[in-house]
């Protein structure tokens, strides 16, 4: 869980005392209450809190002596799922080549899943690619970005990311109008302000403020001439994603679901495609991790199980076994209600503790999914 003092973000330990370290000073506060409250076969993620009025010195705070029950946790860190065990991969896929008929097949299988565990439209395509949800979205934006003035939109740390790398090394000021729509932790910016005439470049959920865009995504125009950019990891498989809002979308299996660190999935609409096969970017070189397109055509290979890069096919395995228990618990909308379920226990707690608060101002914006 994060918490924050004076708004400012910090990590803290679950353990008999929860310390939280900001630049000045520590807080210790008494955790046992908020254990007892949580549901013990439930994962958890990560949520932005706030704590009010509390100081004790950094050096009185004593050493934890008491051990997470469960140190499964992923690259996220997200927590391995309920009864994961690394024997029930499959693992005849080890020591064999991604372009094996057996490694072709295993992501292929990865790629279908998704699209049908998450609704995504049939004219949609689905593709992993290298560097997590990191690298799937700077691929986007160094692929698509140029040819319209842009919009983007951010409230916590990711999404300002992605606005200085738009600015600082794709250099769009230069040849474009780029419209910055911001709002300090706890709230969201006035997505009304972005024109359908612009390509958008957004966050689905603020995985360090704990404040996600509302249900539906209504501010984004069914008659756009844009793009949407959608950085949407922390976001897919625990909230509905509106596809038909959606033209790129990206996350890394390794938040909601858990899975191992290392791949991003990429999600294009049609007018995605056709952005790729008809823009070329002036002037700026793609590394070869990057490249959509060969001859001025999608690379269809990519949306195919066909790689760019030498993917970890154990990490692919572990993402399988994760979709397939997904399935198990009742598809998308199972892992939704269990992530409310999750919510709502620590909603209880915070209106039973007077110190303690989220950082989202909005109720229609708490994310259920920035908890630990």
């Amino acid at each position: 869980m994060r918490f924050t003092v004076a708004t400012r973000a910090a990590t803290f330990a679950l353990n008999r005392s929860v310390l939280v370290k900001n630049s000045s000073a520590a807080v210790a506060v008494s955790s046992s209450a908020f254990r007892s409250s949580l549901p013990v076969t439930t994962p958890l993620f990560r949520y932005p809190v706030s704590l009010r009025a509390m100081s004790t010195a950094a050096t009185s705070a004593p050493r934890p002596d008491v051990k997470p029950e469960n140190i499964q946790f992923s690259s996220g860190p997200c927590k391995k799922r309920p009864g994961y065990d690394v024997s029930n991969l499959d693992l005849r896929i080890l020591g064999r080549s991604h372009r094996s008929a057996l490694g072709k097949e295993r992501l292929a299988l990865a790629i279908s899943e998704t699209k049908r565990l998450l609704g995504i439209p049939d004219d949609y395509l689905v593709g992993i690619v290298p560097a997590s949800d990191t690298g799937a979205y700077e691929m986007a934006m160094w692929n698509v970005l140029g040819p319209k003035d842009v919009d983007i939109c951010h409230w916590e740390s990711f999404g300002k990311g992605w606005f200085g790398d738009a600015v600082s090394h794709l250099k769009l000021k230069d040849t474009v109008t780029v419209n910055e729509h911001t709002a300090d932790y706890g709230s969201l910016p006035d997505l009304t302000q972005t024109s359908s005439d612009n390509d958008i470049c957004f966050t689905f959920n603020g995985t360090t403020s704990g404040v996600r865009v509302k249900e539906g995504c209504d501010w984004i125009a069914d008659d756009r001439e844009g793009l949407t950019l959608c950085d949407a990891t922390s976001a897919c498989f625990a909230m509905n994603m509106p596809w038909s809002k959606l033209d790129i979308t990206t996350y890394s299996w390794q938040k909601v679901l858990g899975g191992e660190g290392g791949h991003g999935v990429l999600v294009l609409s049609p007018r995605a495609v056709e952005r790729l096969e008809s823009y070329t970017p002036p002037n700026r070189p793609l590394p070869k991790v990057f490249r959509l397109t060969k001859g001025g055509k999608l690379d269809a290979g990519i949306f195919k199980g066909a790689t760019i890069n030498t993917p970890s096919m154990i990490a692919v395995e572990d993402y399988i076994d994760a979709l397939t228990w997904t399935e198990s618990v009742g598809g998308v909308d199972g892992l939704i209600r269990r992530s409310l379920d999750n919510l709502s226990v620590l909603e209880s707690f915070v209106d039973d503790n007077e110190w303690i608060s989220f950082l989202a101002k909005d109720p229609e914006t708490l994310s259920s999914t920035s908890v630990f």
